[in-house]
């Protein structure tokens, strides 16, 4: 499994559902060594068609970063937190998220808009 990782150690990821709004962005960036690249990908891929067919589900994105870059980005947007923590908790998506190797890093987040 993926290591979670904090991308605001103030505010962990898990404390975020306690918050109770929506809509929200989940931003997700991975650190995916280059040779295993592709594999993850396709395991990913796996795992948001499963989250499409979740309720609450709104968009998906996934970024690579540039110059030969180590990093890659989901943005996910959720109804609610309330819809992400429940499509996150579901034994499915569990299992699919044990497959992903010990060695990527994970940083995810949650955000909401604001009006600038």
């Amino acid at each position: 499994m993926a290591k979670l990782q904090s991308l605001d150690p103030h505010t962990p990821m898990f404390a975020q559902f306690q918050e109770k709004t929506g809509p929200i962005v989940l931003a997700n960036t991975f650190v995916v060594p280059k040779e295993r690249s592709e594999a993850f990908l396709a395991l990913f891929r796996r795992q948001a068609e499963f989250m499409k067919a979740q309720p609450g589900f709104v968009s998906l994105q996934m970024h690579r970063g540039t110059a030969g870059s180590q990093l890659l980005m989901n943005v996910a947007v959720w109804e609610s937190t309330e819809a992400l923590a429940t499509a996150l908790g579901s034994p499915e998506f569990q299992r699919m998220a044990a497959d992903f190797p010990d060695d990527i890093v994970s940083y995810p987040h949650i955000f909401e808009q604001i009006d600038v």
